[in-house]
């Protein structure tokens, strides 16, 4: 899928109060696609490791409906991307930024001893 279809879908899910399906809806996508989507953003997110939602995919219409399988795949690549790169935002912020607060107070401890000696 291109950068503005990604840009379009992210833009989708982070606008107002409609449902995302609704913003779909909205913006002229298929409603096959949009279910799929839907279905396919929770699966993500899910397997991902956020358990709002869960599992979903209507398998019948994932064999028969070219615009539900798309957007299914498109819905769980995209959630589950976001849903990781949050967690990794989060443990970065937890891990590193400790890490630089702990590296930047020892450095002054340091400067402030050498500093004494003088």
């Amino acid at each position: 899928m291109s950068r503005y279809w990604f840009g379009v879908c992210i833009a989708l899910l982070l606008s107002g109060c409609e449902t995302t399906h609704e913003q779909m809806l909205n913006h002229g996508y298929p409603p096959a696609y949009a279910d799929g989507f839907e279905d396919g953003c929770s699966s993500g997110r899910q397997a991902a490791g956020l358990m709002v939602g869960g599992f979903s995919k209507n398998v019948p219409r994932y064999l028969h409906e070219r615009q539900y399988e798309t957007g299914w795949d498109d819905g769980f690549r995209q959630c589950h991307a976001m849903q990781n790169s949050e967690e990794q935002r989060e443990y970065h912020e937890r891990f590193w930024d400790q890490r630089d607060r702990d590296w930047e107070q020892e450095k002054d401890r340091g400067a402030a001893k050498a500093y004494r000696h003088n």
